[in-house]
């Protein structure tokens, strides 16, 4: 009897001491939980933001992220070579299926010795190759897309770059190539014709890879009428070696 009586008066001793370990316990969970409660609040918090920069609208039944400058954070493009900025000239002119812009590097060299000049051949159509504004003096990204006949006018521009390796995009798209060159010389047409681009010596070793495309008036590949349409460019590689001593 006196251990039954001693035992109900150490479980009644004990009893507070439980009740505030609960508590206690009870509390810390809710601080955790309320804490993970928190962070979701402002993850979904930030998700909503974003949604509300982009404003985004539904054309066609597909959800646009912005088809204007309207409400976008940037400044606005002024016509000169600069990043992080929105640019509002319209698209312009599209051209029929059949009347977009082709082009191919027709000939070129596989190898050529450093400092040595060399000629590539690109071949155009449905090229009209009369406009082109100097993105130097504020012509950059400034005109919409203009057909004559139904043929975009432009321009072509060819450059070569030197590659540290070929097995992954270059990390450096900064870069100002080797060479750099547009092509306004009031020709090109429906039909396809050829200009020959002379290209100074190269002084880096190693793998070149020069490239030419179309552009419009504001130096911007031209549009087509389908997604499923190749652009006007090619590209080629070519191996700069050492010239004989």
């Amino acid at each position: 009897m006196r251990r039954s009586a001693s035992r109900r008066a150490a479980s009644q001793a004990a009893a507070p001491q439980n009740r505030r370990r609960r508590l206690i316990g009870a509390a810390g969970a809710l601080v955790v939980f309320g804490g993970i409660a928190g962070i979701t609040q402002i993850s979904r918090a930030d998700e909503s933001d974003v949604s509300a920069q982009t404003k985004a609208i539904s054309i066609n039944g597909l959800e646009v992220l912005a088809n204007s400058c309207e409400g976008s954070q940037l400044e606005g493009h002024d016509g000169f070579q600069k990043g992080d900025r929105c640019v509002s000239t319209a698209f312009g002119e599209v051209p029929a299926a059949a009347n977009d812009p082709t082009l191919l590097i027709a000939q070129a060299p596989r190898v050529v010795r450093q400092n040595q000049a060399f000629t590539i051949q690109v071949s155009s159509r449905n090229l009209i190759r009369d406009r082109f504004l100097a993105a130097g003096k504020g012509g950059y990204y400034v005109e919409s897309s203009v057909l004559q006949g139904g043929i975009v006018r432009g321009h072509i521009h060819t450059a070569c770059r030197s590659l540290s390796q070929t097995r992954t995009a270059p990390g450096n798209p900064e870069a100002v190539p080797e060479f750099f060159v547009a092509t306004e010389d009031q020709k090109g047409g429906r039909d396809a014709d050829v200009v020959s681009i002379q290209v100074p010596g190269i002084a880096t070793l190693g793998t070149l890879q020069c490239s030419s495309w179309a552009g419009d008036g504001s130096h911007r590949i031209p549009m087509m009428e389908r997604a499923n349409q190749t652009p006007a460019f090619d590209s080629v590689r070519i191996q700069v070696v050492r010239g004989r001593g």
